[in-house]
């Protein structure tokens, strides 16, 4: 295992499309799914994150390995396989849990992020509204929640919402994947 493992924090609408796109790219060495970025103190739960309330977002903590893939090619990824130009939503899933969002861990981090978002804004028609933010507590989402394409992947969900994001992703960046 490498000693130069770094983590990225991001959410992309449903953290099942981003945890399952992640789960196929080089370098990375794992995936949670979780929440991040609300403002009800303590751990929320899934039901209370759904209700839109708790101002939490639906996003993925990655572990990867910047000697294989550097946290530039992560944000790049991220950008191109979710769409950061609509507000609160990805697809059907509407409400601030659904947000784009990157959560820098560090300075460096941020930097990188922000020129990414700049730079990728010509391959976007629209504006690009993906919040930008230090990390705030992550809580894990519980154990039903993680792997949930490897574990369902014939659910329609999985079927009509996460696989043409992971063909989208084969399409794309067919060079950095596993």
């Amino acid at each position: 295992m490498s000693e130069n493992l770094q983590i990225a924090t991001l959410g992309g609408g449903c953290f099942w499309c981003t945890e399952a796109v992640f789960q196929e790219v080089k370098g990375v060495e794992k995936v949670i799914s979780g929440y991040a970025g609300g403002d009800v103190p303590g751990e929320p739960t899934y039901r209370e994150i759904c209700s839109g309330l708790t101002g939490h977002a639906e996003v993925i903590q990655i572990t990867f390995d910047a000697n294989t893939i550097s946290y530039q090619d992560i944000v790049v990824i991220f950008m191109t396989t979710h769409d950061p130009t609509t507000l609160n939503q990805q697809g059907a899933d509407r409400g601030t849990q659904y947000r784009s969002v990157v959560y820098y861990h560090n300075n460096v981090q941020q930097k990188i992020a922000a020129a990414v978002l700049t730079q990728i804004q010509d391959y976007y028609e629209r504006e690009i509204v993906t919040e930008l933010s230090a990390l705030p507590p992550f809580y894990a989402a519980t154990q039903e929640h993680q792997d949930f394409y490897k574990n369902n992947n014939g659910q329609g969900y999985c079927t009509y919402v996460i696989e043409p994001k992971l063909a989208k992703l084969r399409k794309m960046h067919a060079e950095k994947l596993k």
